[in-house]
Formats: C-alpha cells, sequence, structure tokens
C-alpha cells in the first residue's frame, strides 16, 4: 500500500515528468506527495575552499554566501513550481527544501515514503547544472524504498518487463513491486531471463526461478505474465530490445550495488540500463 510519495525536485528537464508520474500515482492511492529540493551546501563548500591569506579566506567566504543565497533561490522555485502544480490538481502534498548533502537527504527522507521518483541524472549543485553526480547511486544503494526512475517522456504503464536473474537485489526488487503495485495489477508483465550458461542445468534453472517469480506474481494478483528465457551475454543490450520489441512501459530491475561509483554502484547491467532506456526503471537494492 502506497500512502506517502517522495518527489526530489532538481532543475533538469525529467523533474516535471517525476511529478506527473507521482501525481498519476498518487491519484489511484490517495497518497501525499512530497517535493524535495536540497541545496548541495557540501560541493558549495568545496567549490569554494580557497586558502591563503585572510584576504583571499574573507573572498571565499563571500563567494559561498553567494552562490548559497542562489542555491536557495533556484529550490525555492523548484518547491513554488511543485506547489503550483499540485495545488492546481488538488493532490495532497508537503515541501522541503534543505541544506546539506543531497543523497543523505533523499536517503533519510526516503525512510519515511514508500517510493521515490526521481529523474536520470539529478544534479542538485544547482550553480553547475553540467555537474555529473553520483546521487542516484548513493540513493538506489542505500535506501529502504524502491525508487522509478523516469525516461525523458510521460507514458502510461501497461506493459512491464521485469528482469528476473535469481539475486537477491532481483528477488527483492520484484518482491517490492508486487507488493506496492505501483501502477496496479492490470499489466502485462514479461518475465525475462537471460543467461550466460547453455548447459541442460541451466535452463532447468532459469525454467524453475521464472515458475517461482510467476507463482508469486499470481499471488499478488498480476495474471497477463508471459515467461521468456534466453541464452548469450550484454545482458542489458538484450533487455533492451526485448522492450523495444514488445513496447514495455517499464523496466523492473535489481541494482546491484556494491560502491558508491555510479558504474560499479549499480553494476555493468544497471549502469547501461540507465544510459540506455528510454522508459522509466523501477530499482531497489
Amino acid at each position: 500500500m502506497i500512502k506517502r510519495i517522495l518527489v526530489a525536485l532538481d532543475p533538469d528537464a525529467d523533474t516535471p515528468i517525476a511529478t506527473q508520474y507521482a501525481m498519476d500515482l498518487a491519484r489511484r492511492t490517495g497518497a501525499e506527495i512530497t517535493g524535495l529540493a536540497v541545496v548541495d551546501t557540501k560541493h558549495i563548500v568545496a567549490e569554494t575552499g580557497i586558502g591563503g591569506s585572510i584576504g583571499a579566506l574573507h573572498y571565499a567566504e563571500k563567494i559561498r554566501r553567494q552562490m548559497t543565497e542562489k542555491a536557495r533561490d533556484i529550490a525555492q522555485d523548484l518547491i513554488d513550481t511543485f506547489v503550483g502544480t499540485l495545488d492546481e490538481a488538488g493532490l495532497p502534498h508537503q515541501e522541503l527544501v534543505m541544506d546539506g548533502t543531497p543523497a543523505d537527504l533523499i536517503v533519510d527522507a526516503l525512510n519515511f515514503h514508500d517510493i521515490l521518483f526521481v529523474g536520470r541524472d539529478p544534479h542538485f549543485f544547482y550553480n553547475r547544472p553540467d555537474r555529473p553526480t553520483d546521487t542516484l547511486a548513493r540513493v538506489v544503494k542505500r535506501g529502504v524504498a524502491p525508487a522509478v526512475v523516469v525516461g525523458p517522456s510521460l507514458r502510461p504503464i501497461r506493459r512491464v518487463l521485469l528482469a528476473c536473474d535469481g539475486s537477491a537485489p532481483s528477488i527483492q526488487t520484484m518482491q517490492r513491486f508486487a507488493q506496492l503495485q505501483p501502477f496496479g495489477t492490470d499489466l502485462t508483465v514479461d518475465l525475462v531471463h537471460i543467461r550466460e550458461d547453455t548447459g541442460e542445468a541451466a535452463r532447468h534453472r532459469a525454467d524453475l526461478l521464472l515458475h517461482r517469480t510467476r507463482t508469486y506474481l499470481e499471488a499478488h494478483g498480476f495474471q497477463a505474465l508471459n515467461e521468456t528465457s534466453m541464452e548469450g551475454d550484454h545482458t542489458a543490450e538484450r533487455l533492451l530490445r526485448h522492450a523495444e520489441h514488445h513496447e514495455a512501459d517499464l523496466i523492473v530491475a535489481g541494482a546491484h550495488s556494491v560502491s558508491a561509483v555510479r558504474r560499479i554502484a549499480f553494476g555493468s547491467t544497471t549502469h547501461a540500463l540507465l544510459d540506455q532506456s528510454t522508459i522509466p526503471l523501477f530499482l531497489y537494492h
């Protein structure tokens, strides 16, 4: 059951898309939406860390104040837009503007929400919107609730590709998706397993995994389920081709997380999905 939805607000073009997805979910569930804007004071301090004379330190402090004030203005603009959109739609909401490290603050807020909607590459360092960050990797790695990473456009979620590999993150993600049912149960769900091992035993293990996954989803009300087992490598590429061929609207995948560096944090498959997928991703660790 979803009662509280979190939306991470930043100046990128995908924030309005994340907000719209959250609004669609709120309309169906009666949930409240929280808009969170973060002023990344840690990076501001790092950017203005000028050493040397007292004069240099005074100048650095002045620049730091100016950058922080500008960032707070941008954060407040994001909040004002969020409030206007939710008020017009007549949906319950609350807003937060916080200073600190974005990943830490999002993870903390997510402790008291059921699901997060976020852009594909959130920055939050408003003075440098082109600056890459590892915010998303850290949020998915540490968050107690799943994240929906939105695509470049809003689309109804009618068909889902659920990647099954038998790993703990994959199974936990499947369970959270089935339990929360963020897009309802009236969906077509394609269960896809890709294995490098071409042996008979590996095929039987894949068939058993798909069967057990199907049984679990059926117990939670999903009925339109398809099973596909494929051999080969290049997992992300195969998943994306399958999603495109079957016109999937969402990919559900476990995020294999072992460090804070994005490519390593997500594992090569999830990293490739984030880089190449044009449809939303439901991620959980």
